[in-house]
């Protein structure tokens, strides 16, 4: 039975930042404040990093722990909905990512209690998977991202290291002129023409154009033979990209980050606003709500790519096999991707020779922590 249930408030070093519009970019060794979430039972304990303000006191005294405390932790679906059931009246306080945070925790714990893999538990589809490059923003940094030559310098780069894909994403606010179609265009024919016709390219373009701005874009990306085309316009709007993917050839990729769970992601396929979906465990509740959302697009011929990095996503590509790739990131010029953060004792997610990622051998989720450096850096527990 579930005994406890914890958030560690630590200090760790970083190397990236975040700068006013919220996109990440490589900075000097600084030290943030990360957390992580503990679920106690048998013995065993399962882990995983959270943002500190999703699962604040109020949210796991007032819901979180009310579901868990005393339950069997193998009660994976029913501990699941009843979660869910309780965002309806949290007033916006227990969000999709809160959710799913609790139930990777959980999942990682029942792993860790049978001595298995997750992506085993959840169905074994296979052992590696093939990663692609995803970008940092652009920039204005020297050597950076911050021409379309820089672009297609690093392209090349991430070929010679053994990726098969690369996903671009490009320059955003506060960047004077971003977002910009023209920037866009120049960044995606640079880095085409430098890796040739046998790379797959993405496009995540992350921004707030309109429908026809999306549209000229679009257009471009299917003349430099894109393979997807992902976010060009507020995902609120499924009517936007229905109107979108109906004029394009290339595939529209998405939702990534709209609420709703997989119930919104049923919505877009049958809608026609996607040609491949999108779904990851923090954007729609949780390994089991993206195990869902990926038979859901199996049921429709549909792929289900998934979004983000880290042992949960992998867990879920290890258990099914609607997704392609995994993605890898985010990665720059000036970021050492592959560096181990102080709190951790590996990386999840190193890259072979041939381009892909293996699933972990381990216990849950695969996760090594350096426990004893959260404990010597705690600041809170709740």
């Amino acid at each position: 039975m579930i005994e406890r249930v914890e958030v560690s408030v630590f200090t760790t070093t970083a190397r990236t930042e975040v700068d006013p519009a919220g996109h990440r970019h490589p900075g000097p060794a600084h030290e943030v404040r990360e957390a992580l979430l503990e679920v106690h039972a048998g013995g065993a304990v399962g882990r995983v990093q959270v943002h500190p303000d999703q699962l604040r006191p109020a949210v796991l005294d007032g819901i979180v722990r009310p579901v868990l405390l005393g339950q069997d932790p193998w009660d994976r679906e029913r501990l699941w909905k009843s979660l869910a059931r309780k965002q309806r009246g949290s007033h916006g306080r227990f969000t999709d990512r809160a959710l799913g945070y609790v139930d990777t925790a959980l999942w990682d714990l029942v792993g860790r209690l049978s001595g298995m893999p997750v992506w085993k538990l959840l169905g074994g589809a296979r052992e590696k998977i093939p990663a692609y490059a995803s970008t940092m923003c652009g920039d204005r940094t020297p050597g950076g991202l911050s021409t379309p030559g820089d672009y297609a310098e690093f392209a090349k780069q991430l070929v010679e290291t053994g990726y098969g894909a690369i996903k671009l994403h490009t320059w955003m606010p506060p960047v004077p002129g971003a977002p910009s179609v023209r920037m866009d265009i120049a960044a995606c024919e640079a880095v085409r023409d430098a890796v040739g016709p046998d790379i797959a390219l993405m496009l995540d373009a992350n921004h707030w154009y309109s429908r026809t701005e999306a549209l000229e874009l679009g257009r471009a990306l299917e003349q430099l033979d894109f393979y997807w085309f992902e976010e060009p316009m507020e995902e609120a709007s499924a009517a936007s990209y229905r109107w979108l993917a109906d004029q394009l050839s290339i595939p529209v990729i998405g939702p990534e980050v709209a609420w709703g769970k997989f119930h919104t992601r049923a919505e877009w396929i049958t809608s026609g606003a996607c040609d491949i979906l999108r779904a990851g465990p923090t954007d729609v509740g949780g390994i089991s709500a993206t195990v869902k959302t990926a038979h859901l697009a199996e049921s429709f011929n549909v792929d289900c790519e998934i979004h983000g990095d880290g042992s949960a996503s992998l867990a879920v590509l290890g258990g099914t096999d609607v997704g392609r790739w995994y993605e890898r990131g985010l990665l720059h010029p000036h970021h050492d991707f592959d560096r181990v953060p102080p709190h951790r004792l590996t990386i999840a997610d190193p890259l072979d020779e041939a381009g892909c990622v293996a699933m972990p051998t381990g216990p849950g989720l695969g996760d090594q922590w350096d426990i004893e450096h959260i404990r010597a850096h705690t600041e809170e527990r709740w």
